[in-house]
């Protein structure tokens, strides 16, 4: 049996959940090829509703615990969406063009690009990707599109007033 490593949300400060949804990902499923990076490497879409009253912005991210590398492995980071943006359509994670907003960009992921890049794990057990919406209590977060995704996290923790999870599984064939 593979002992897999801790979800880090769980280790963060506590704060309301909501609901997220998906079209294209099934919660606890496996991820469709056409989501993975040596697929069709296109952002699922996701809807979100029941954020907290007082939500001044969403950043929507992509992260796998399960990478071989002690730190986890960050496929997306989209930030600064607006307060009144409820879904990503399929594909939004190709550029910051597709991103609702003026101030929305993508902050650069670990492979490394600025935008989204499917699952990708090496040969062996199969990984998870948590898809977090992450509701804030700031209109912008005070990033660049280079800010090393760890700091990114950082300060979605110290600024998320709710958080939503859908978690897809994936295993390289």
């Amino acid at each position: 049996m593979t002992v897999r490593p801790p979800i880090p949300y769980d280790f963060l400060p506590k704060v309301p959940s909501f609901e997220l949804t998906s079209s294209d990902l099934v919660d606890g499923a496996t991820m469709p090829d056409e989501h993975v990076h040596g697929g069709g490497n296109l952002s699922p879409q996701l809807s979100w509703s029941g954020f907290p009253a007082g939500t001044r912005s969403f950043a929507v991210t992509c992260f796998d615990p399960d990478a071989p590398t002690g730190s986890g492995w960050w496929h997306w980071l989209a930030v600064n969406l607006p307060a009144d943006t409820t879904e990503l359509a399929r594909g939004a994670g190709s550029s910051d063009a597709d991103l609702p907003g003026g101030a929305s960009f993508h902050v650069r992921n670990d492979f490394p690009g600025h935008q989204y890049d499917g699952a990708a794990p090496p040969p062996g057990p199969a990984h998870r990707y948590l898809f977090a919406v992450h509701a804030l209590d700031v209109p912008v977060l005070d990033v660049k599109a280079d800010t090393p995704a760890a700091a990114v996290g950082f300060n979605l923790a110290f600024h998320a007033v709710g958080r939503a999870l859908l978690t897809v599984e994936y295993q390289a064939g």
